[in-house]
């Protein structure tokens, strides 16, 4: 049988078998058999999938049938969700082949029993300021215990509770201090080398795609030998390349390795003089908040040449320690922090040419920044001239490959479109009529705009803005101008702002960029969602400034241009989530419709009828909220 005849037959099987017999999906089936057809041909593949195709699907079923390992990378934590406790045990209920899959993550994300054995042992490790949080801190660590004797995996996600950083940090290992499992003694029982013999015997490893971008950065083999990986979500790859191949220097780093060397060494002298360095970093990095830096000296260049010198004596005197037989596994730990710490502080000083260099943060918690201007180059050497790659999204601008390393011959690239009737079911409206973005009178007319637009749809609105500013602004101003409950991202941790605005059909939420992706609300809950302004990324930003300079005049065009576009057209795809789904898209930032780039953002956009006219966006919503 042809490859692409078998995935044909399953996904149609598949699909008979969801609730209600489910439904046929063109562009579903055309994702799925060129899926196929790019594993059969060694062929890395791109593919666009409009919301409500069924991407996963469309992507695991080839991937069980390829009779061969395939990782699968998403973005977020909802999706790895969806595909191990949904998808996945589906598939395995209605295909003839054997499904066997796991879900690996993080080091730091499962308990470390040996970590836990010294606790016990030796007593309760947390270092507490507040006194009055030794109880409350003290019995989630009771809790922890008493989990880790009934636990299988080790996962923290399984607590019953959000454990403070503080006691996970004490009950866990990072990658940078884990000795490795042949030199614990807790090795044969640890839950995250457990994790990854799972993964060993999978044919289907789900994680996170900054668990695969370290994979690949540091060669570390924390995922199993595999020829194929499915990125969804793969608009986010080039910052999560980024962010995970940069390196973060803060202070508090010294002050962590100083605290827990302070606990093997017989004298504190070495502990307190990187712990002074630190404190010495952090007022170097003071006057440079919010810069980049094109070289590092000064202060901060005399500060980081010391820090050198003094992590460096701290783990020669850890070495000593551990080599007279003496606290093994924790001067490990430490000295391994510590050597991380070193190669870090060697990183960030060398300032290569292919990085750029900021500060960043805030009073309590600044931090020196470095991060590659161009991961193309790094994804062609560890992973296109390596493996077969998808990478799939609803919004998946075509130039994207490349700006990811990959060569016009190297891949295809398809848009399978959106079962949606868009055009039907969707009307975008853009406030031509509204001042300029960076006018005084622009938020008043922002406020104005919005009271009409949410009396016609009686509520049910998601307000999306582009910075906190704005959304604290807009919501003093309107909630003297509308009838209805009002919610902001700051009232509520996501999940009960979601829950809640879902549960109270005539809640309007306001929320800034966390909510632009990665949230579906079906159904009569939202009929309007209003953007104040195109997201153009911060003209400060220092890697894209740097960027910006790598593209010369073409900056614009390559660099924002992009980046702005599918944002807005993530922030436009919460509205229609299924076929009944009906609603206004508002745009309330004129640019969208006089702006001579403006056809490159609507051609962006899912395919709505448009308007420019205020009453005909109002009657839409109007006559929705009729049908009801």
């Amino acid at each position: 049988m042809a490859a692409s005849t078998e995935v044909t037959d399953a996904l149609t099987r598949v699909i008979k078998g969801l609730p209600g017999g489910g439904e046929k999906r063109v562009g579903q089936l055309e994702m799925a058999t060129s899926i196929s057809d790019s594993f059969k041909n060694r062929k890395n593949f791109a593919v666009q999938a409009g919301t409500g195709t069924g991407k996963s699907l469309a992507y695991l079923i080839p991937a069980i049938l390829s009779n061969q390992r395939v990782i699968i990378a998403t973005a977020t934590k909802a999706l790895q969700d969806q595909l191990a406790n949904k998808d996945l045990p589906l598939l395995a209920q209605y295909l003839d082949e054997p499904v066997v899959y796991t879900v690996i993550k993080g080091r730091n994300n499962y308990l470390c029993k040996q970590r836990l054995a010294e606790m016990e042992t030796t007593g309760s490790q947390l270092e507490l300021e507040d006194s009055a949080q030794v109880g409350r801190l003290g019995q989630q660590v009771a809790e922890i215990i008493s989990w880790s004797k009934e636990t299988v995996s080790g996962d923290r996600s399984e607590l019953a509770f959000e454990p403070d950083s503080r006691v996970w940090s004490s009950v866990s290992v990072t990658s940078d201090e884990c000795p490795g499992a042949t030199k614990c003694p807790s090795g044969p029982f640890c839950f995250a080398e457990s994790a990854r013999a799972a993964a060993e015997a999978s044919t289907i490893v789900v994680v996170n795609t900054h668990l695969y971008a370290i994979d690949l950065i540091s060669g570390a083999e924390i995922l199993p030998e595999h020829d194929f990986v499915v990125i969804d979500e793969a608009h986010q790859l080039e910052e999560i390349i980024s962010s995970v191949a940069g390196i973060d220097l803060a202070p508090g780093r010294f002050g962590n390795v100083a605290r827990n060397a302070r606990k093997i060494l017989a004298t504190d002298v070495e502990s307190t003089a990187v712990a002074d360095v630190g404190n010495k970093i952090a007022v170097a990095l003071e006057p440079l908040r919010g810069q980049r830096l094109l070289k590092i000296d000064g202060e901060l260049g005399s500060a980081l040449a010391l820090a050198r010198t003094r992590v460096e004596t701290l783990s020669s005197a850890l070495r000593k320690k551990n080599s007279e037989g003496q606290d093994g596994q924790e001067s490990l730990r430490v000295l391994g922090a510590a050597g991380n710490l070193l190669n870090d502080i060697d990183l960030v000083s060398a300032q290569l040419s292919t990085h750029v260099t900021w500060v960043e943060g805030n009073d309590r918690a600044l931090v020196l920044r470095t991060a590659p201007i161009d991961v193309g180059q790094f994804l062609e050497e560890t992973l296109w001239s390596k493996r077969t790659a998808v990478l799939t999204s609803a919004t998946l601008p075509p130039d994207l490959p490349e700006r990811l390393g990959l060569s016009a011959d190297s891949y295809s690239y398809t848009d399978v479109g959106s079962p949606f009737n868009f055009a039907d079911q969707a009307l975008l409206y853009c406030a031509l009529h509204m001042p300029d973005p960076r006018s005084d009178t622009y938020r008043e007319a922002v406020v104005e705009e919005l009271a009409q637009l949410i009396t016609a749809a009686e509520g049910r609105t998601l307000c999306l803005f582009t910075s906190w500013k704005a959304l604290n602004e807009t919501a003093t101003l309107l909630a003297d101008r509308i009838n209805f409950p009002l919610l902001s991202q700051k009232d509520l941790p996501k999940p009960k702002l979601i829950e809640q605005f879902t549960s109270e059909p005539e809640t309007v939420l306001l929320a800034t960029l966390g909510f632009w992706q990665g949230i579906d609300i079906p159904g009569d809950t939202l009929s309007l969602v209003t953007i104040d302004r195109i997201p153009f990324p911060r003209p400060d930003d220092p890697l894209l400034q740097a960027r910006r300079d790598l593209a010369g005049p073409a900056a614009f065009r390559q660099v924002d241009l992009p980046r702005a576009a599918t944002l807005l057209a993530q922030g436009t795809g919460r509205l229609i989530r299924t076929i009944h789904d009906r609603g206004v898209v508002a745009v309330l930032d004129p640019r969208l419709g006089k702006a001579n780039y403006r056809w490159y953002l609507v051609q962006n956009l899912p395919p709505m009828a448009r308007t420019k006219d205020r009453e005909e966006a109002t009657d839409f919503l109007r006559s929705i909220s009729r049908a009801r």
